[in-house]
């Protein structure tokens, strides 16, 4: 169905996938608003120091794009600069009493600033930053009060209140984010281990189809003019190693840095989501396990061109390249879809029930052997995906998946579930 200009243009405002495939633009004109929002409310209240307004924006929305992110800073900025406010304070107050003991009083700022340093690379971090810094602005201020520097500490605030209520006229949420870009990753490696698969399908029929035609000309030719029949007609090959690697590595390249992308939204996603970051990381690791397998798969492929399979394996091998790869594309799709889908069971296939595979060459029962890691990954993945899918599609923003739902039964068109 071809799209019209209107849908293609309100389709980031209204759709969690458009969001996230537009995402560095909506950043950008997020970013570009809230500055605009406060250079304007400087100009209305025309208070000193209104450029830290700005700023503040700046530093906060500058290089972070998603909700979870940027609340987990917003909350660290406020923290920090009200610690700041009553740390500078206090030293503003304790400094009359010490009006002939400068020595002194310059001697408590440093001790204090060594403890905010020491818990500034501990616990606080970011809010260990903003709190030394704020105190600053207010004992440094020429008022005997640190007018300037409250001032400025006001203006950061108000600088934060600006750069979340951007995030929420336009939000980016990291779990979506997050569910869309795993979701790519598993169709990626879905369609890599489909290609590879089917090239060792035609390759293994090949090797069948010129075998038989070996045992028909050696049951009806001579010895001789058999054996020069077999040098002259070898075994085509089409799985070449050079052509997979080509073809194959820009897709790998892009998995992995996918994969790296997602790494970034695990600290928001678990504050959106609540699902424990122990939960994340273990997910990420199955998630990069899984591209190592298939990493495998795609290197042992050629080795098998010219190695036999009997009948009943062949069988095996062409049943689990089709149920993997649909357990990979249907835990991608139930990632993408707006609706409470559920995971199916990756696949029903049992290797005792082949009992042949332990005679097979070494090649073929390693890549067995690797497609069976593959298999229980998989699982593994989607056991995960499954005990925890409650938190992370509430946490990717029921409203817009409400949308997208009503978007799809307008349009006739259906979630990408029964692949």
């Amino acid at each position: 169905m071809k799209l019209s200009w209107w849908h293609l243009l309100t389709a980031p405002l209204v759709e969690p996938y458009a969001r996230y495939q537009y995402a560095d633009i909506l950043h950008g004109v997020r970013l570009g608003c809230a500055v605009v929002l406060a250079l304007l409310i400087n100009k209305i209240t025309q208070l000193p120091h209104g450029e830290w307004t700005s700023i503040t924006v700046f530093i906060i929305l500058g290089l972070l794009q998603y909700q979870g992110a940027i609340y987990t800073k917003a909350k660290e900025r406020v923290l920090g600069t009200l610690l700041g406010i009553i740390v500078g304070l206090i030293l503003l107050w304790v400094s009359h009493g010490l009006l002939g003991y400068l020595w002194l009083y310059y001697a408590l700022i440093g001790v204090i600033s060594g403890v905010i340093g020491y818990y500034a690379i501990k616990q606080l971090g970011y809010i260990g930053l903003l709190t030394g810094i704020t105190m600053m602005m207010i004992i440094s201020s020429t008022s005997s009060v640190g007018e300037d520097g409250l001032y400025r500490a006001l203006n950061v605030l108000i600088g934060t209140i600006v750069a979340v209520a951007a995030t929420l006229i336009l939000p980016l949420k990291s779990t979506l984010m997050w569910r869309f870009l795993l979701a790519n990753n598993l169709e990626a490696c879905a369609d890599i281990y489909a290609g590879v698969g089917t090239q060792v399908d035609v390759q293994v029929a090949l090797n069948y189809q010129h075998t038989s035609q070996d045992n028909l000309i050696e049951g009806s030719v001579s010895p001789a003019l058999s054996s020069s029949h077999a040098l002259s007609s070898p075994t085509p090959s089409l799985v070449d190693e050079s052509v997979i690697t080509e073809a194959m590595s820009d897709s790998l390249k892009t998995i992995n840095k996918r994969l790296l992308t997602v790494r970034s939204h695990i600290a928001a996603t678990a504050s959106e989501s609540g699902i424990d970051k122990a939960t994340l990381e273990l997910i990420q690791r199955t998630h990069r396990n899984i591209i190592g397998t298939i990493d495998l798969l795609l290197t042992a492929a050629p080795k098998l061109s010219q190695i036999e399979i009997d009948a009943d394996n062949r069988v095996l091998l062409i049943h689990y390249q089709h149920e993997l790869t649909q357990a990979m594309r249907h835990m991608a799709a139930v990632l993408r879809s707006p609706s409470d889908e559920v995971f199916r069971p990756i696949t029903r296939i049992t290797v005792s029930d082949y009992p042949s595979i332990q005679y097979l060459a070494f090649e073929w029962q390693g890549y067995f052997w690797l497609t069976q890691t593959l298999q229980a990954q998989l699982q593994r993945l989607s056991d995960l995906l499954r005990e925890d899918k409650p938190k992370w599609f509430a946490a990717s923003g029921l409203r817009y998946q409400r949308r997208e739902q009503r978007r799809i039964h307008v349009r006739g068109a259906e979630a990408d579930i029964d692949v």
